[in-house]
């Protein structure tokens, strides 16, 4: 198991961290720079494109198992892998999350180029999460009415796809919690279930990887920006791995259902309070702005790096209690853990709401002072006002 982790891992980590400044090089004349703008605070055009790198890193270990290479024995690493994918089941669900996020990424990178209209997004996000769930990625939430599991499952591809792009507002944060969400996903699957899905292990590995060779370049002060074709394509692979690896019949008792909850809390809390603040405001909720979980750290006065460290942290620690969900042995306790990451969130919710009343109540200098307006200066990345941000 060592050996499969470790070159998985690396394999796509090398891929990533090596493609990444080709990409950045490239970046103008593709067209992928993200330009100042009203809405935007960095200062300065900066290269986007960064998911074609992650794409690249997830791209090559597929390529390398299609082709059953046996380069330093991955054959013999890759056994358990290749053995599941002779399940015709499992290897349609994968089949379908792989035509699904290739789909994806180039709408994400269509936006990035030409800046599509939100609404033709989600029509296509719509029709991707609608066509990959009756492929067979259905979390069936235990209800004898397949139509429940369909309809859960679709707003679940959705809501976690727009979160991950609501959450790429700041350097090495998208990525960051892509890579946490990832591997602890990993060790709930090989270390936590009776009988691993290899392939989502697999899958989520080279994710892991690959957004670990970017963060190379992609952490604070960035060269390089992911755009919506990353941050669509790790949203999206999040939501149906998940899904292929909770919801697999061997995954252990039924109270397991929330662990993706857990581990992704962080992001669905970012996009439920960014759609109530825009909704409250009376705006739409497709216009980017500064209201993210993020902004509002850097508005109580953290620096942006603190503000990522901090986020990247609470996901740690709710994916910690996923974890936990596959120790506990009942609904009772499973119910506690979702307790605390609620209360855990609230808390966040409550010192975030006061210090921005608390802000917003001082004289200007004061707040100046305090690092109230701090976001005039920093280095974020940044999407076109139209974005769904």
């Amino acid at each position: 198991m060592l050996s499969f982790v470790t070159v998985t891992f690396l394999m796509a980590f090398a891929t990533s961290v090596l493609a990444t400044p080709v990409i950045r090089r490239l970046a103008p004349a593709l067209g992928l720079v993200d330009q100042p703008g009203h809405r935007k605070v960095h200062i300065t055009p900066t290269p986007m494109g960064g998911g074609i790198a992650v794409a690249l890193g997830l791209l090559i270990p597929v390529i390398l198992l299609t082709l059953g290479l046996s380069v330093g024995g991955l054959t013999r690493v890759w056994e358990p892998v290749t053995a599941a994918f002779s399940d015709s089941e499992q290897r349609m669900q994968m089949l379908a999350v792989l035509a699904g996020g290739s789909i994806l990424f180039l709408v994400g990178l269509a936006d990035d180029r030409w800046n599509l209209s939100w609404k033709m997004r989600l029509g296509l996000q719509v029709a991707v999460a609608a066509g990959v769930t009756l492929a067979g990625v259905r979390a069936t939430v235990f209800v004898a009415q397949p139509w429940i599991g369909f309809a859960v499952t679709v707003l679940w591809i959705l809501i976690l796809t727009n979160a991950l792009n609501f959450l790429d507002n700041m350097d090495g944060l998208s990525a960051g919690i892509g890579v946490i969400a990832s591997l602890m996903s990993v060790g709930i699957l090989l270390l936590m279930v009776r009988q691993p899905h290899w392939m989502v292990a697999f899958a989520l590995l080279t994710l892991g990887g690959s957004l670990s060779g970017f963060l190379v370049w992609n952490r604070p002060p960035a060269s390089i920006f992911m755009g919506d074709c990353g941050s669509n394509l790790i949203g999206f692979l999040l939501a149906t791995l998940t899904v292929c690896g909770t919801f697999y019949e061997h995954s252990g008792s039924r109270h397991v259902i929330l662990a993706p909850l857990c581990i992704l809390a962080v992001p669905l809390y970012d996009f439920v309070s960014v759609i109530l603040i825009r909704l409250k405001e009376g705006r739409s909720p497709f216009h980017g702005d500064k209201s993210h979980f993020s902004h509002r750290l850097v508005e109580l006065g953290l620096r942006p790096a603190h503000a990522v460290l901090t986020i990247h942290l609470a996901t740690l620690m709710t994916g910690l209690g996923a974890l936990l969900l596959y120790k506990v042995q009942d609904w009772t306790g499973a119910c506690l853990i979702l307790a605390l990451i609620c209360c855990v969130l609230c808390v966040v919710a409550i010192l975030e709401t006061v210090g921005r009343r608390s802000l917003s109540a001082r004289p200007a200098e004061q707040r100046a002072a305090a690092g109230g307006e701090a976001s005039d200066t920093i280095q974020v990345e940044s999407v076109p006002v139209n974005s769904a941000v």
